[in-house]
Order: structure tokens, then sequence, then C-alpha cells
């Protein structure tokens, strides 16, 4: 559960920050990869406490696979979209789907907890 509130934490900040700080900044297209990148920590950041609160009730290998899966995720994915917003330094965006396959890894994971337990 902790690290779902701090990535929620840090989600808000990022939002923040790119709707502030980098508005300016960035061009319109490099904000969009920002944006992008708030909207799946944020949302990642959400399911990774429902994942804990699962966890506590049923704590399951599959569950267990959802959060590091989704941890990664969340860390890989909108952490090199950041990078390259920033940077521009395009061959971040080739890390970029590793952390989106771990992303869907974690909801498949969740998925099989689901199947598991009807």
């Amino acid at each position: 559960m902790l690290a779902g509130a701090v990535l929620g934490f840090l989600g808000v900040a990022a939002g923040a920050f790119g709707a502030h700080a980098l508005a300016a900044k960035l061009s319109p297209a490099m904000k969009a990869i920002w944006e992008t990148a708030a909207r799946y920590h944020l949302l990642h950041a959400i399911l990774l406490v429902v994942v804990a609160v699962m966890r506590r009730r049923e704590a399951t290998r599959a569950l267990a696979v959802a959060h590091w899966a989704l941890l990664l995720g969340v860390l890989i994915f909108s952490g090199t979209l950041y990078l390259l917003a920033v940077t521009g330094v395009r061959w971040l965006g080739a890390i970029t789907p590793i952390g989106g396959t771990a992303l869907l890894v974690g909801w498949a994971a969740i998925a099989v907890h689901a199947f598991k337990m009807r």
C-alpha cells in the first residue's frame, strides 16, 4: 500500500509540475508525452493501492506478481516518458514498451487471481 501511496503522491506532483512549471517550456508534443506519463502513473498508483488491499485479504502469488509488475511498469513506462518529455532523448522511447508490458502483466495477474477465486 505504501508503494501505491507514494506513487500516487508523486503522480499528483508530476501532473502539477507538468501543468505549471513545464507548461511554457515543453513543445505541445512533449507536453502530451508528459501528460500520458502522468495519466498512466496515477491510474496504476491507484491500482497498486487496490492490489495491496486485496493482498491483505488473500495473499496469492498472482497478486504478488501484480504488485511487482505494476510497480516496475509505472517506474519504467512513466519514468521513461517523463525523461523523454524533458530531455527529448528519443532512445528512451524504445525502453517505454518494457514498462507497458509490465503493466499488462500486472493486469493479467489480477485477472488470473480473479479467475482462481471464482
